[in-house]
């Protein structure tokens, strides 16, 4: 009796150490989810800042040939301070 009933709380609970290990596997595939697609986010986000980086550093490039042309035109050129 005593054997029986120890056998089957050890059975017991080997079939609930069982589901947890089941569930962790399934959390664990669902970070792994959620890291991949972090990770996709930021890879995207580095390029999209890449780009407005290079964007940016071009239009500066441009606005500084367009002054220095006005410059060479003698076109007289009134710089705001915005902040002012």
């Amino acid at each position: 009796m005593i054997r029986e009933r120890l056998c089957r709380e050890l059975y017991e609970e080997i079939e609930r150490l069982e589901r947890s290990i089941v569930e962790l596997e399934e959390e664990i595939i669902e970070l792994k989810t959620q890291l991949r697609m972090k990770n996709d986010e930021v890879n995207r986000l580095a390029a999209e800042n890449l780009s407005l980086q290079h964007r940016l550093e071009m239009q500066k490039k441009t606005y500084e040939r367009m002054v220095e042309l006005l410059k060479k035109m003698k076109f007289p050129i009134i710089f705001l301070n915005e902040e002012e």
